[in-house]
């Protein structure tokens, strides 16, 4: 092959899985044109956990994030992160608004959409995938990558190619949990090249500590394109190093071709960013190292975290290795998902108060019974009528594409709150997170407020001092105080 495409996720996937997402614009202008320059397959950098992180915790706009950075980045193509007809919250939205949010997207610079579902559905897919091609962008579907005595490489190069069919333009290894190792990816990728005839890309995080290895087998094997984290920002619960990696294929046939001296530079740049943030609290050094658990339970590093802190909270640690044992299980009875969000969560929670309350599904919260319903889509194997039976009762789980069953939504959003539009993208980022954006809302209209007011109080003193220093008639005086008396009142802007 002609040399490996690297992604660089420093501007989201990195910082998202180090620092919880927390990394502010701020911190990437002065490094953009740099990064620009590299000559990299693309720059991840929005979408994911981005968007709700510069609402509720950076008081920024994602809609202007993305544009600032597009105004800096003028070579490369910029990449999101979409889960599917969930966009970017939690939840199935109605085609109308996953339309109209990808168009939204690529009008404000996204050159690339890797469009993913948790439970590799890919009717939840294929709404996004028409769209991003409809508007001229790349749509790079999503295979979830996971183990379970269902999923085997067969089922992952059937699921690609149905996605092909649906008209992705690529495909990639979305392996979430780190649980690739390296001589699985080179079956894997193999399998995929002999039967997928779009570029294959291939993510995955360091947390198991084998990522460098598994990348550099499914180099061997084919792969075209991976995401890495320039060094000061990788490993741990990130992605690997791309410098390394740069140096591991310069002068074979798989050179990047990308430069060391440069990629040194940007490394530079994001050390002094990366101190700061550990001795913020915010970027914690326990998730730069390797947790060998994540291969021994197949379990994300987030999800044995979480669980940790579920069980802290009810005074029952001592029960860890029940509930690690105990995960297995409700996944088996809940069709074998992946474990990525939102599951991964659904299936941890469900299984800590399984072993809590001492007795299976006496407790049963109402996203297990959405998933177990098929609200969230088909799972990779049926769930047992039993469980089924169990969960709902009488009910009956859903058999449609979950989406259907979702009238459209985008008109009566807009009209919700025309009062707080000031950007036509302002209804998305209402639809997605409605209290937060609401809030965020009232914050930038207090703002906007308070500065106009600001700039008349300025531009009454100017012509103030103008008009004093000279000999002017009494009527122009008047004019002047008067217009100082109201530029300086809040009531003119209500």
């Amino acid at each position: 092959m002609a040399g490996v495409r690297i992604t660089e996720t420093v501007l989201r996937d990195a910082h998202q899985s180090l620092i919880a997402t927390r990394m502010k614009i701020e911190d990437m202008l002065p490094i953009l044109e740099k990064l620009d320059s590299v000559g990299y397959h693309s720059l991840e950098a929005w979408g994911g956990a981005t968007f709700d992180s510069c609402l509720r915790f950076l008081n920024e706009d994602p809609w202007e994030r993305l544009r600032t950075i597009r105004s800096r980045v003028k070579k490369t193509k910029l990449q999101m992160l979409l889960r599917g007809q969930n966009l970017l919250a939690y939840k199935n939205y109605s085609d109308d608004v996953v339309e109209y949010f990808v168009k939204k997207s690529i009008e404000n610079g996204i050159d690339i959409i890797r469009i993913f579902d948790a439970l590799n559905d890919p009717r939840n897919i294929e709404t996004a995938i028409k769209a991003c091609k409809k508007e001229g962008g790349h749509a790079q579907a999503t295979v979830s990558y996971t183990i379970s005595p269902v999923h085997s490489n067969e089922m992952f190069v059937k699921d690609a190619l149905r996605l092909v069919d649906m008209g992705a333009d690529s495909i990639c290894i979305k392996d979430m949990a780190g649980l690739l190792v390296p001589y699985a990816a080179y079956e894997l990728i193999k399998a995929l090249k002999e039967s997928v005839k779009v570029p294959i890309q291939l993510h995955t995080h360091y947390t198991s500590g084998v990522a460098s290895m598994t990348y550099l087998k499914a180099i061997e094997a084919g792969v075209d394109v991976v995401d890495c984290s320039i060094s000061p920002m990788a490993m741990g619960t990130s992605q690997p190093p791309t410098e390394p990696l740069v140096a591991t294929l310069k002068n074979t046939q798989y050179d990047t071709g990308l430069d060391l001296e440069l990629l040194s530079e940007i490394a530079d740049y994001f050390r002094p960013i990366k101190e700061k943030y550990i001795a913020s609290g915010l970027l914690d050094v326990k998730v730069m190292g390797v947790d060998v658990n994540t291969l021994k339970y197949q379990v994300p590093g987030g999800m044995l975290s979480n669980l940790v802190s579920q069980l802290k909270q009810s005074n029952a640690l001592n029960k860890f290795e029940e509930v690690l044992k105990e995960v297995p299980r409700v996944r088996k009875d809940f069709g074998y998902p992946p474990l990525v969000t939102p599951t991964s969560q659904i299936v941890g929670t469900q299984a800590v108060l399984n072993v809590l309350t001492g007795e299976r599904y006496k407790m049963v919260p109402k996203e297990s019974k959405a998933l177990v319903k098929g609200e969230y889509g088909k799972t990779p194997a049926p769930i047992p009528e039993e469980i089924t039976k169990q969960i709902l009762g009488d009910e009956k789980p859903i058999t449609c594409r979950p989406a259907d069953l979702i009238a459209p939504e985008l008109e009566s959003i807009r009209k919700e709150i025309k009062d707080y539009i000031k950007q036509d993208e302002d209804v998305l980022s209402y639809a997605l997170f409605p209290q937060v954006a609401e809030k965020f809302f009232k914050e930038r209209d207090a703002k906007n407020n308070k500065d106009q007011a600001k700039n008349e109080d300025e531009i009454a003193a100017v012509i103030a001092a103008a008009v004093s220093s000279i000999d002017t008639e009494p009527g122009v005086r008047l004019v002047v105080r008067s217009y100082r008396r109201v530029a300086g009142s809040q009531d003119m802007w209500k």
